[in-house]
């Protein structure tokens, strides 16, 4: 085509040429003096970043996402170039895949406890409502279940424990990092809720609850609309860490966990708070309210 456009220009001219053949002239002009445009140059740059900022938050950003990380890093990209651009690259955001493998098993001679929340997962300000599920993971060394405890007001993972069985212990020991992080002495109520499962029911982890003051709530089994909120995690989680990758060992497994929940608190942009992160949500609220307590 350009030797055809070289051969009439003279005749036709380059840009009446380009628009009968439906190409463009300054496409032509590139080829022809073997220089690249600005706008290729600051492409190729854009592209870079847009990778490099893809691969660092686990493939999880689609287009509204990555405009406002790279947005938040200093860069002026527009929307519309920025989605081209990952569309020409073949970039997208992880995509939720399958269904989940209920690990809940209910014990029928368990006491009944309240459902305190009530599918209302709303919370006013940090260790107001917690909470909790968990979930199965695999390695080449066999199963590992990954139990943890959310604190609703900001998504913040507070607690969190791994293991190779789904007794008890697995979820205690992540309420008791989750307990450990809390301010001792406060004066308003905890709830802490979960689903119907044998292993919050049990004596052990109720009694843990007590110990602490913290008002247990518990939903009923295999509905995810009762602990919708930890549904919701347990699916971003498998999406974002566990689909496509594959761990030779427990320890490069646990390893990947701790990475994950670290990114997910301190650096993931979540849309329900404003595409921030838990800390930084979390930070914002305790700036707000010695502003309010000491103003200035």
């Amino acid at each position: 085509m350009s030797a055809f456009i070289e051969e009439h220009r003279h005749r036709f001219g380059v840009e009446p040429i380009c628009r009968t053949l439906g190409t463009s002239a300054s496409a032509y002009y590139r080829r022809r003096t073997g220089r690249r445009s600005a706008r290729s140059l600051e492409d190729e740059r854009l592209l870079a970043k847009i990778e490099e900022v893809h691969e660092r938050n686990y493939h999880a950003y689609g287009y509204r996402r990555m405009w406002i990380a790279l947005r938040r890093q200093g860069e002026e990209v527009g929307r519309g170039r920025m989605q081209r651009l990952m569309r020409q690259a073949g970039i997208q955001g992880a995509k939720r895949r399958g269904k989940p493998w209920r690990t809940t098993k209910a014990d029928p001679r368990a006491a009944r406890r309240p459902d305190l929340v009530e599918r209302d997962f709303s919370a006013e300000a940090p260790n107001r409502l917690w909470v909790g599920d968990f979930t199965y993971l695999r390695s080449w060394e066999g199963m590992s279940y990954f139990a943890f405890v959310i604190d609703a007001f900001s998504r913040k993972v507070v607690g969190w424990q791994l293991a190779s069985h789904m007794r008890t212990d697995l979820v205690l020991d992540a309420l008791r990092m989750a307990l450990g992080q809390r301010d001792h002495g406060a004066d308003f109520e905890l709830v802490a809720h979960t689903d119907r499962g044998s292993q919050y029911t049990s004596a052990d982890y109720t009694q843990e609850l007590d110990d602490h003051g913290v008002l247990a709530s518990v939903g009923s089994v295999g509905d995810a609309y009762d602990n919708a909120m930890a549904e919701s995690f347990v699916d971003t989680f498998k999406t974002e860490l566990v689909a496509d990758r594959s761990w030779r060992s427990r320890s490069q497994l646990e390893l990947a966990v701790v990475e994950y929940v670290s990114w997910f608190n301190h650096e993931r942009l979540h849309e329900s708070l404003g595409d921030i992160s838990p800390v930084e949500f979390e930070d914002l609220y305790v700036r707000r309210e010695a502003q309010l307590s000491y103003p200035s």
